[in-house]
């Protein structure tokens, strides 16, 4: 799997990972688990995007 493929789908699966650490979160009214999933999911949107910029400098 190419470098810029693998950086979207680790991203995807951050992004997934911490909306579900979010919502279990406000569920529970834990505002420190609440905020790592925000921080995950803008971590996975950051990872998706190198995936997007490696694809654009290989071509």
């Amino acid at each position: 799997m190419k470098s810029s493929m693998n950086d979207k789908v680790k991203g995807t699966f951050h992004k997934a990972k911490g909306k579900v650490r979010e919502m279990a979160g406000k569920i529970t009214d834990n505002s420190k688990l609440e905020n790592d999933g925000k921080a995950e999911n803008i971590a996975g949107k950051v990872q998706e995007k190198i995936g997007q910029v490696k694809r654009v400098l290989e071509k």
